[in-house]
């Protein structure tokens, strides 16, 4: 009853309560899973009398623009459950259905905003034209619509759409994710299932149940006794599919008996969770996620609304307080960790891949902030973008220009680096200046900020909204402005930039460099300032002379000797200066290097290929996932350092540091995407995988025994533990992978995140795809120990 053990929570007003009030909350779950019919879960979007949505609803005529064939028209829709694109396709006169998701929407742009549109919507007025972009590598959608009117509809209602996806708890995305999963077993679409039916969807989750068990299942949920679930017991079977026992146990260990948790059992359950666990608190947390109306007023929660908070991003692994930018950004530029692309205009390998714009601004949009330009003669005098010695296409350096100038600030309002690699002779070089100055404006810096020789970088605070160029600088002559001069050893500076970089030519392709182009103009030395690139000699030279505003470039094989041969004077030189780390280039493929080892020597640009998913990139998503994801984060003390002695390669205790115990429990998975949806009998059989990326002496990994046939609900309850000596450095990646016998386990999915910004306790981690897009709802739950050692 509510009394008794709940007195203290529930106040005079409640101890009057009877036994039946409190049998009545506890017996009230909340339907996880939504009807059949799409039209509930479309009215808890609160857009069901939009106007625009209207529109959407009933259908819409689009050209979808691109290269040759001539553009198609198809009719798109927006199905009943609010989040779904429906159209139609036709091949060789046979048609087939596609659906997309709003949630897979990044972005959506008016006009002549992407490359495809630029180049093939010509025919069609640009304000009938709009791009839906992807998030992932999926290709924009360029779509032309018949009026200006549908067009502006469309783009109003699909920005409402992504606004309430964006804002969905978990449970809707669960739910819709349901849904969708139900829509497609019922092949018949008469809103009932057969067992038939049943086994299908099942098979679609993940889940390879036994038939005599998902039989009993079936026939206790079909009350109506005619081999068909309707509606109601559709609910009850998904439902019941959905329960969590394991969280189920941790609500009994807190709740005790009567299964209500009172204000004082969260208080002690966020106690031992490492929140703050004021009464205060415990009742925000009950108002906010409870469900249950009567619960709430008398300040008591349910299971569900248990489920609801450790589902929501207050249950997150990953603190949300440093979600938000929550570091100092007070300090000079070589004191962070700046997110960094290689061949940045790349949307493929190195090879033969498209050279694109949008690759720019995918870039950008992820949080990149210094991204990369290799510039080249171009017929007309203009200069061109693209992968010299190669088949890669080309595009204008100009357009490149106005794509950073639109997207730069997006995302993130710290700095931009345009990191040039220079082909040109001086006659292109001073057109690239001109154009970087015409469309980037203000945002271009082409003064020190105090107008005099700087001391020291400015900060990232200092330089919000501003564009830095990186490239070689002339010595100042003020007696000839237009004055054109060699760089004093061409050879050298070319070996530094080039090295490694050209092994993978193709033999036949010249580009088109200019004889001259050791030769720098006046107009495109003026415009770098902070970031002056000069040829690497020796670290003790370098920390003797070179200037604040001085910067090196090294191959990754370059910086692994650096760090090897001379970790320390390394680190001390990171300290006062910015360098970049890229990868070799005989890699054809366009393959990532490690980018930690780099960070554990202080390199702040590592610069990694953007287009090349894998593990090294899941790497750079975690380092920059947190401080707002603003692209810059802040090194640790000891890498701040100029009288650093630190070692990189095997470091040694430091005054009030200790190492940490990570100890985490591998409880369970849900909902883990299905690999193979050709082949419905194909089911996986997951395990977790849990890796340490810091110093050598940290890195580690272990993982799980592999649970078989099931993905949608598995579990191991298994405690994997880690000690790390360098937890400021420390990255934690957990892998899912479908376990094979036969070749090598393919993946599922991931998250990484920094140790310092992983959150104790039982702790929900919403998994990732390979190429950093949400695979909600797949998530792992794990509780989690960090304890200094």
């Amino acid at each position: 009853m509510i009394c008794g053990r709940k007195k203290k929570a529930c106040g005079e007003k409640q101890r009057c309560c009877p036994r039946q009030q409190q049998q009545q909350l506890s017996s009230q779950p909340c339907a996880i899973v939504p009807k059949l019919s799409g039209h509930r879960a479309f009215k808890k979007l609160g857009l069901t009398d939009d106007e625009d949505i209207k529109v959407m609803l009933k259908g819409s005529p689009f050209w979808k623009v691109k290269a040759k064939p001539a553009q198609k028209q198809r009719i798109y829709r927006l199905q009943e459950d609010g989040m779904t694109i429906w159209f139609e396709t036709r091949f060789k006169k046979a048609y087939s259905k596609h659906v997309f998701s709003i949630l897979h929407i990044e972005s959506v742009r008016e006009g002549y905003q992407s490359e495809g549109l630029r180049k093939f919507g010509g025919s069609f007025p640009e304000q009938q034209c709009f791009t839906i972009v992807f998030r992932g590598k999926r290709k924009n959608l360029d779509l032309a619509a018949r009026s200006v009117d549908d067009a502006q509809r469309w783009v109003r209602g699909l920005t409402k759409l992504m606004a309430r996806g964006e804002a969905m708890s978990q449970r809707e995305k669960l739910e819709h994710w349901i849904h969708d999963i139900l829509h497609q077993a019922d092949k018949n679409k008469d809103n009932k299932m057969s067992f038939k039916e049943i086994k299908n969807m099942l098979r679609m989750i993940n889940i390879d149940m036994n038939d005599i068990y998902a039989y009993r299942l079936f026939k206790e949920c079909d009350r109506s006794n005619n081999d068909r679930l309707e509606e109601y017991e559709i609910e009850e079977f998904c439902t019941r599919l959905m329960a969590r026992p394991e969280l189920e146990e941790i609500f009994r260990r807190y709740s005790g008996e009567d299964r209500v948790l009172s204000s004082e059992e969260l208080q002690e359950f966020l106690r031992d969770q490492g929140e703050e666990a004021s009464l205060q608190r415990a009742h925000e947390i009950i108002q906010t996620f409870e469900l249950n109306e009567k619960a709430r007023q008398h300040n008591l929660m349910m299971m569900d609304g248990f489920m609801m908070y450790l589902l929501s991003s207050a249950g997150d692994i990953l603190n949300q307080g440093h979600a938000k930018i929550y570091q100092d950004m007070t300090q000079p530029l070589c004191h962070y960790f700046i997110s960094s692309s290689h061949n940045t205009y790349l949307t493929q390998n190195q090879i033969g891949g498209a050279s694109s714009t949008e690759a720019y601004i995918r870039a950008l949009m992820k949080g990149c902030r210094c991204v990369e330009l290799d510039c080249w003669e171009g017929s007309n005098g203009e200069p061109i973008i693209y992968h010299g010695h190669t088949l890669t296409s080309k595009i204008l350096f100009r357009d490149v220009i106005e794509s950073i100038r639109d997207h730069a600030f997006k995302h993130s309002s710290y700095p931009v680096i345009l990191s040039l690699e220079n082909h040109c002779g001086p006659e292109q070089q001073s057109k690239m200046a001109r154009h970087m100055k015409a469309i980037l404006g203000n945002m271009l810096v082409t003064q020190p900020l105090d107008g005099d020789t700087p001391k020291q970088l400015p900060s990232p605070e200092q330089l919000k909204w501003k564009i830095l160029v990186k490239a070689k600088k002339l010595p100042e002559d003020k007696g000839d402005p237009e004055k054109m001069s060699y760089i004093t050893n061409p050879e050298e500076e070319m070996q530094e930039e080039e090295e490694d970089k050209s092994t993978h030519s193709l033999q036949g392709i010249k580009p088109l460099q200019a004889k001259d182009a050791g030769q720098i103009s006046r107009e495109l030395s003026d415009v770098v300032v902070y970031c002056r690139s000069v040829p690497f000699q020796s670290l003790s030279q370098a920390l003797r002379h070179q200037q604040p505003t001085e910067m090196c470039s090294f191959s990754e094989r370059k910086a692994r000797k650096l760090i090897k041969e001379s970790g320390i004077p390394f680190i001390r030189y990171n300290a006062r200066h910015l360098s970049r780390i890229y990868p070799l280039g005989l890699k054809m493929n366009s393959a990532n290097y490690n980018p930690q080892e780099m960070w554990n020597a202080g390199c702040q640009l590592v610069a990694l290929n953007f287009q090349t998913p894998g593990a090294e990139m899941d790497l750079n998503d975690g380092r920059f996932l947190v401080n707002g994801r603003c692209g810059y984060v802040l090194k640790p003390a000891f890498l701040r350092n100029h009288q650093s002695t630190f070692d990189p390669e095997a470091p040694k205790g430091r005054a009030g540091q200790r190492p940490v115990a990570l100890t985490i429990k591998v409880i369970t998975a849900q909902q883990l995407p299905k690999l193979n949806k050709e082949k419905s009998s194909s089911i996986v059989d997951p395990f977790v995988r849990i890796e340490i990326h810091g110093v050598p002496g940290d890195c580690a990994k272990k993982h799980t025994e592999y649970k078989l046939n099931n993905g949608f609900n598995p579990c191991w309850d298994e405690t994997l533990t880690f000690q790390v000596r360098v937890p400021e450095l420390a990255l934690v990646r957990f892998v899912v992978e479908d376990y094979d016998t036969t070749s090598s386990n393919d993946f599922v999915g991931q998250f990484t995140l920094p140790l310092p910004s992983l959150k104790e306790g039982y702790r929900h981690i919403h998994l990732l795809s390979k190429d950093g897009t949400s695979l909600s709802p797949a998530t792992l739950f794990v509780h989690v120990r960090c304890r200094k050692m």
